[in-house]
Formats: C-alpha cells, structure tokens, sequence
C-alpha cells in the first residue's frame, strides 16, 4: 500500500511534527501511536523521525500504517463492489448478512464475504475497517477504509442518505429529537420511554417522498448514529419500518425491514458520491412508492 504523505505548508514551518500530525493531518492519537510501534512508521523527508522533531516549510511527511489482516475465514457469497480507489472500498450490502460474525452468523458477514473477495481477486489482504455500521436486516452502501488513516479521518466527513418503507401515512417533513437507551429487561431492544436504560441523545431529520394509503417512503439523515436509531424513532411514532417486527412492524410483505442507506458522499475536494436504487423486492412489493420505477420496467 502506498504511503500516506503530507506537505507541510508555510502556517507550520517550526512547529513540532506531532502537533502537525494531530492538528493539520487529522492523525487521530490512537493511530499516531500505532505508527510510533512501527518501524519506519513515520518518515520526514524519507527518513524515518520521532515526532518530536520540528518540520519546516515544504518537508514531505510520510506515514505508513500497519496493513492489518482479516480475521475471518473466508466464503463465497455476494460481495457488490460500488466504488474503490486507493483509501477506500464501497459495497452494497444485501439484506440477512451482518458486517461482523456473531452468534449464529459466523460465516455469512461481510466480513466473510471481504476475505471471500480478496482470495478470489487475488487481492492482497488488508484490514476491514468499516467507517459506520448497518444492521444486519439494512440494506445499502457500506464504506470501508483502506488504512488506519482513512479510517480514522473520514467517519467525521461522510454524510448519508437513508430510506425506508414505514408503515400508515406521513407528509411533509419533521425532525425526532427523542433519546434512545436500552429497553429495561432487554439486551437488544432500544426504546425512546423515560424507563429506558442509559439512554443517549439521538436527532432524525426525515421526509415523505411517497404513500400508497398504506405506507410512506421516506428519506432520513440523521444527526446521531445510535443503535436501531430510524426504527426506534420512527415506531415511536407510531409508523414502525416495514418488516420490522422487533419494534412493531408487519412482516405480512416482508422478511426483514425495508431499510436502506441509499446514499453516502465523502465531503471534501474531490467528492465521492455514492448510490444505490431501492431494493427490487420493495419497488416489486410497493410499486405505487415507486411509480417511475414500475414505468421504466415496463418500457424495456
């Protein structure tokens, strides 16, 4: 993997390279000390430094994290790559799969799958470092980082779009400033009551895009990423994510929630904009949330 490099620019001649790292680099402190471990880690000018030592106008930094491994066994199952360059990997993310193994599901995540896809592309290994999370029943788009890096730096700069198929009618648009902690007595389920357990400050901006008279579409970003945040939220208001029986929603339709990150931009110069259409199963179920799908399909 090719190094990670710095110019410094005039505003920083004399300053310390630790101070340059952390305040102009954006080098978090846990992965400034994982270089530290590192033989030839850091590097000024080509050579390998201590942070210590002062920069000066023009001097070409270089950081080289460690690549890490994956540490699962790999398996063939789907791996929808979207986009990659040198920091990052896009994937779309079906629905059933979690992003790590865990009880039940030690070889169906997408962890499994990256190792799958790295052996089968032949790819050298580097370590999977999702930037956010999905639940194992969400679909969409999935960033992973590339380097120690990206990882640690681009979660701060990544805004995303959400949609979902929510159950009765909604217009317009509205924000849920509700906190979210742990539902007492559960070990998985969050609420919104005042009973709830350590709860935690949780912000969702969402609008209506569409309603067939017995389901809205809508579109979220939200300002918090807490756990189950849009379905917690929105079965608080009474409208639970279609399929999504864990907090209210009919599983008449669907097998799983009909959530999905449809979207995810990479706010900086250049940007990466990334998306994904609807699921087919929803615009398949729900074909009246989807007229201008249904009208392209049927014009092939």
């Amino acid at each position: 993997m090719e190094p990670l490099r710095f110019v410094v620019p005039p505003h920083w001649d004399g300053a310390l390279l630790k101070h340059f790292l952390r305040r102009e680099a954006g080098v978090t402190a846990r992965l400034l000390a994982r270089l530290k471990r590192v033989e030839g880690g850091i590097r000024l000018n080509g050579e390998p430094v201590y942070v210590i030592v002062t920069v000066h106008t023009g001097d070409v930094v270089e950081l080289f994290p460690p690549a890490g491994e994956t540490q699962a066994p790999p398996e063939d199952l789907p791996f929808s790559v979207l986009y990659e360059d040198e920091r990052l990997l896009a994937v779309n993310k079906p629905a059933g799969m979690p992003v790590h193994p865990s009880p039940g599901h030690d070889r169906d995540s997408l962890l499994n799958a990256f190792s799958g896809w790295l052996l089968r592309e032949n790819r050298p290994s580097f370590a999977f470092r999702p930037l956010y999370r999905l639940d194992r029943d969400t679909t969409g788009i999935v960033l992973l980082a590339k380097d120690g890096y990206s990882a640690a730096v681009l979660p701060q700069k990544i805004q995303k779009e959400y949609q979902a198929v929510c159950e009765g009618i909604l217009t317009g648009e509205g924000v849920i400033r509700l906190p979210i902690g742990l539902e007492p007595g559960s070990r998985i389920r969050r609420s919104t009551s005042p009973e709830a357990v350590d709860p935690v400050p949780a912000v969702t901006h969402w609008k209506a895009l569409a309603s067939d008279g017995a389901h809205t579409l809508l579109s979220f970003r939200l300002e918090t990423g807490r756990t189950h945040q849009i379905r917690v939220h929105m079965a608080s208001m009474g409208h639970p994510v279609a399929g999504d029986d864990l907090y209210g929603g009919s599983r008449e339709k669907l097998d799983s929630q009909a959530l999905c990150c449809i979207s995810a931009v990479i706010a900086e110069e250049p940007a990466v904009r990334l998306c994904v259409p609807a699921p087919e199963e929803w615009v398949r179920i729900f074909p009246n949330l989807f007229p201008q799908k249904q009208n392209q399909g049927d014009s092939v």
